[in-house]
């Protein structure tokens, strides 16, 4: 018997959003490889505030605006969501302790996204209506990520 995992089934509305939480990933990726390697906390949170802003902020906006009022603000798994967007945005805003801020981010975006893909996105694609996955569909910017390779600190 196998025990490898089955990829999660994405219907068509949502895989953008998938997508984007991929770079999510990547984004704790690159911070976790940037300090084991000694570099400079500057250069990674300039990085991090970059894709914050370019790239999780519209991401976190889109969510909470066409996604989460399918299941409604009372359900758990929104309110978690919710508060998971309000604690990484801090994070992301850190001014006083930026290491462990960023070690944080790492952690805790990394368990959000997984949550997201995992849970919350399982069943909003069981109980959405075909009208709110085509109004998803219809709003969401599905262009290609572009990431900003000023400074590669992860190479």
């Amino acid at each position: 018997m196998s025990t490898q995992k089955k990829p999660l089934k994405r219907v068509e509305a949502l895989k953008s959003f998938s997508r984007e939480h991929h770079h999510g990933l990547l984004l704790g990726w690159k911070i976790r490889k940037g300090m084991s390697n000694g570099i400079a906390i500057d250069r990674i949170k300039k990085y991090a505030d970059w894709f914050f802003e370019n790239h999780l902020v519209p991401h976190f906006e889109e969510e909470e605006k066409y996604i989460f009022p399918i299941l409604g603000e009372d359900h758990e798994m929104i309110k978690k969501a919710l508060s998971e967007h309000r604690r990484l945005t801090r994070l992301f805003t850190e001014e006083e302790d930026v290491e462990k801020a960023l070690h944080h981010i790492e952690e805790e975006l990394d368990r959000h996204i997984r949550f997201e893909e995992r849970e919350l996105f399982m069943l909003i694609q069981e109980v959405a209506t075909p009208e709110q996955l085509k109004k998803i569909e219809e709003v969401h910017d599905d262009s290609d990520f572009v990431d900003n390779t000023t400074d590669v600190f992860w190479e």
